[in-house]
């Protein structure tokens, strides 16, 4: 396994990293205190080709590998987690299943303006009900003709104001369970559609968070992802997809706690030391570099089988569970260097402890991906074995 970073990856990445530092810096602090969405920030990223790093040029994307969107989701996390997230969402949980199961007509109409950045992606899983249990959704759409209608809620959409369209998993015949859902894709504005006022959240305060309701939301037939029956399946292929962008925004969330807590440490002074010098600090900062390069050689796993096309939702799982973990677990330690400051909003670690948490929990919590990782390490046994 080759993980030599080409030319191509190191040019996202400088290109990531300053963008973050010269245009996410300087009020991602203030947007997380009033939960201020970085519109104006998010039209430039579109325009540099981050919101559709992977799909091809001719529907609007960038080309890119698997590999590039992780170093860029990383690098913008680094600065901004909710910038992370919402580039994170429409790359994946919108675009990706667009781009596998859309027909070329849908890929026109829905890929190519938000791989542009033209508009926002959104996806729409989660209900009261069904969280971690994702078959057990309750949003109905009967076929009318030929369009659906829908009705039912879904909850937790991230960029659920600001999103422009948004995959939708609905049933269409409950007998059948999970062979009884589709995926439609919705547009924002479509009649019966509203979406609630804000969540009010912990972190990631500049992604706007929301529940949607449907109520005989007429959305036509040719919206449909896919055969009928397969909405299940389009949600779990974007999921893995989806971790693997969630994977990465944790990484940069370790790694800006780790930043911030080097920079601290040639700073601060105790006992007429830098803390630099007193070696229980140093240990610190060692596991956490350490469990830093071992969740990037996790996630670039995953990327690169996705890129071989070969089946990763084992390593995505891992990744996701080992980074989302190293992100809480750095950012504390970052607060717990940082002491009484630490615990304050004049430095940014505390605001990267809360944005860490929600890592552990959305597109599959820590407990569901240990689920996924131990019945396929069960089920490639059995296969070896007999």
């Amino acid at each position: 396994m080759d993980l030599t970073y080409t030319e191509e990856h190191e040019m996202i990445r400088r290109t990531a990293r300053e963008f973050a530092q010269e245009k996410l810096q300087p009020g991602v602090a203030e947007r997380d205190k009033n939960a201020a969405f970085p519109a104006e920030q998010l039209r430039e990223l579109g325009e540099l080709g981050f919101c559709g790093m992977f799909f091809p040029e001719e529907y609007g994307g960038a080309g890119l590998d698997s590999v590039s969107y992780c170093i860029a989701i990383e690098e913008i996390s680094r600065v901004d987690a909710s910038m992370g997230v919402i580039i994170s969402v429409t790359n994946s949980l919108a675009g990706y299943p667009i781009f596998a199961f859309g027909t070329e007509e849908q890929k026109k109409k829905f890929l190519l303006p938000l791989a542009t950045g033209e508009k926002l992606g959104g996806f729409c899983l989660t209900e009261p009900g069904a969280g971690s249990d994702a078959a057990a959704q309750t949003t109905i759409a009967v076929k009318d003709g030929d369009h659906y209608v829908v009705t039912g809620a879904k909850h937790f959409v991230t960029s659920g104001k600001n999103g422009d369209l948004f995959v939708v998993t609905v049933v269409i015949d409950k007998s059948k369970g999970t062979k009884g859902t589709s995926s439609l894709v919705i547009e924002q504005g479509t009649p019966g559609m509203t979406v609630q006022p804000a969540e009010h959240k912990l972190g990631i305060r500049g992604s706007d968070t929301h529940a949607i309701t449907f109520e005989e939301c007429h959305v036509p037939v040719a919206n449909r992802l896919g055969d009928e029956g397969d909405g299940l399946k389009v949600a779990l292929i974007a999921l893995d997809s989806g971790r693997m962008g969630i994977a990465a925004q944790a990484l940069g969330i370790a790694q800006g706690s780790l930043d911030a807590a080097l920079k601290y440490c040639h700073e601060r002074q105790q006992f007429g030391k830098f803390l630099k010098d007193f070696q229980a600090i140093q240990f610190k900062l060692a596991d956490m570099e350490t469990r830093i390069q071992a969740g990037r050689l996790l996630l670039y796993q995953s990327a690169l089988k996705k890129d071989r096309g070969q089946r990763y939702t084992k390593e995505v799982a891992m990744a996701k569970v080992f980074c989302a973990e190293t992100a809480m677990w750095a950012a504390t330690e970052a607060v717990q260097i940082f002491g009484g400051y630490g615990f304050t909003t004049e430095y940014p670690v505390e605001r990267f402890m809360r944005d860490a948490k929600i890592t552990e929990i959305y597109e599959g919590t820590s407990e569901i991906q240990r689920i996924v990782i131990a019945a396929t390490l069960l089920k490639e046994w059995a296969k070896t074995h007999g």
